[in-house]
């Protein structure tokens, strides 16, 4: 997701430049000693290219199976399931691959240039893929009516964030200090003006959330397969400070700003329990159901996308420990320390009810929890990739992270699979997936359930990072 482009390029030899969502790889391994030997400048890093790949399967994942699986798909509203992690890993990873990409660019115009232009990509393909153009794999139809058309979405929120953090590093970076070798605390010191602007957002983010007053709202249904479609609905709030799904400051500065037409029609809460009998499956709604359940909320809205941007700042400082530090150990010590303490300062907080953990409002406890679990899932896979060396048990995640738009665009957005039901037979509820997927994998378990998990395990995870792997071989990339 956070490699975007618009045109296949081939390498030849060495990766030729530093990508902020590709990233320079080290090599170890060559080494006697992996503990004090750090990898060569001029490579990838491989374990980078691995957590982008599994970021990438993860989503993949979930899309393909969270309906069925609920605790593998979003949390109705409070609380974080394992496609809560997805966003705030994607965001991790651009953060850190940024000082990697603009150290090799001195002229401070020139990587301007180039970060404009890529977060112009990433908002166009974003727009394409989530605005509501592409109606794959399901409908085959495309084209969007303008007065509905969803302005915000995943490579959006990662456009966003992006542009922010790369042009803060850019303003901030001090090329005197650029390799120089670092430990402790020094690499906080160095970057200390990064940080305050990190507690700048944050102390406007939660002065929005918890001081702006939320009046009663109404909307109208209009989702045409809905049997209230046309009603209009009235939502009661009056309220400050409230975190709830009908009353929070998120949702009404995105109605305010982005018009309820333009967000998100098909929210999580669809699946709270307060709307449905079947949560956390999604079913029809309670006969008494609350207006909200009917409403449109936008997920990477416009305050919860301010959140967001400090997931990519604590990437920087992980990705300013790898260019500062030389020792593996160093590196490692410095990493797990912040994820640790990252971790059970955003637990402290859901579980002493101080602030939960809400994927949707993107809370201070949510943002401590995903980038700290973001810090030790990459901890653990810098010390098995890059420092003893084990890349073949990560072939296909390493391969899929390092054509991640590819794959993320074909699979997750469904546009290979939406290309793919272009071919029915007798009507267009018989495409060749749906066969696929009943014939080969849902009779054979006897199960719905199992046999759609392993179709997007095997037949897009695993089919999609075979065909990376090809295109690696051949050296074809999708880069932004």
């Amino acid at each position: 997701m956070d490699g975007g482009g618009q045109e296949v390029a081939r390498r030849h030899g060495a990766v030729a430049e530093e990508d902020p969502d590709r990233h320079r790889r080290d090599h170890a391994g060559d080494e006697d000693d992996v503990e004090k030997a750090p990898p060569r400048r001029g490579t990838r890093v491989a374990s980078l290219d691995v957590f982008r790949g599994l970021t990438v399967a993860l989503m993949i994942l979930v899309d393909g199976a969270g309906g069925e699986w609920p605790v593998i798909g979003h949390a109705p509203w409070n609380g974080c399931n394992l496609a809560d992690f997805v966003m705030p890993f994607f965001l991790f990873i651009v953060g850190m691959a940024i000082p990697l990409s603009l150290k090799r660019i001195p002229d401070r115009s020139r990587a301007v240039r180039r970060v404009v232009l890529r977060t112009l990509k990433l908002l166009f393909w974003g727009v394409l893929l989530q605005g509501g153009y592409s109606h794959a794999p399901d409908d085959l139809s495309y084209g969007v009516d303008m007065k509905s058309v969803r302005w915000c979405g995943i490579l959006q929120r990662i456009a966003l964030a992006y542009l922010v953090v790369a042009v803060l590093e850019i303003v901030t970076k001090n090329a005197k200090v650029q390799d120089q070798s670092s430990s402790g605390f020094s690499i906080f010191r160095m970057y200390f003006s990064q940080w305050i602007v990190a507690c700048c957002i944050l102390v406007i983010y939660l002065s929005l959330v918890y001081g702006i007053y939320v009046p009663d709202w109404d909307f109208r249904v209009s989702d045409v397969k809905s049997p209230n479609y046309g009603k209009i609905f009235t939502v009661t709030c009056g309220t400050r400070g409230k975190l709830s799904p009908p009353c929070n400051a998120v949702g009404y500065i995105d109605r305010k700003v982005l018009g309820i037409n333009h967000m998100y029609h098909k929210p999580a809460w669809r699946r709270h329990r307060d709307c449905t009998d079947d949560s956390p499956h999604e079913g029809p709604f309670k006969t008494d159901a609350p207006a909200w359940c009917y409403a449109p909320f936008e997920p990477e809205g416009i305050l919860s996308s301010l959140s967001a941007v400090l997931s990519t700042i604590i990437g920087v400082h992980y990705g300013h420990v790898l260019v500062h530090m030389k020792s593996h150990t160093d590196r490692l010590k410095q990493w797990s320390i912040m994820g640790i303490t990252l971790l059970v300062l955003g637990l402290t907080l859901h579980f002493s009810h101080a602030i939960p953990l809400n994927k949707q409002l993107y809370t201070l406890s949510y943002i401590c929890v995903t980038a700290g679990a973001a810090g030790i899932v990459f901890c653990m896979l810098y010390f098995l990739v890059d420092m003893l060396n084990l890349r073949y048990p990560f072939a296909l995640l390493q391969w899929t992270g390092m054509n991640a738009m590819l794959v993320y665009v074909m699979a997750a957005a469904g546009i290979f699979e939406g290309f793919l039901n272009g071919w029915y037979y007798e009507g267009t509820n018989n495409t060749l997936v749906y066969w696929v997927r009943k014939h080969v994998f849902v009779k054979v378990w006897h199960s719905t359930r199992v046999g759609i998990l392993l179709y997007v395990l095997f037949a897009q995870i695993l089919f999609w990072a075979l065909v990376a792997g090809v295109l690696h071989r051949a050296r074809l990339y999708w880069k932004l």
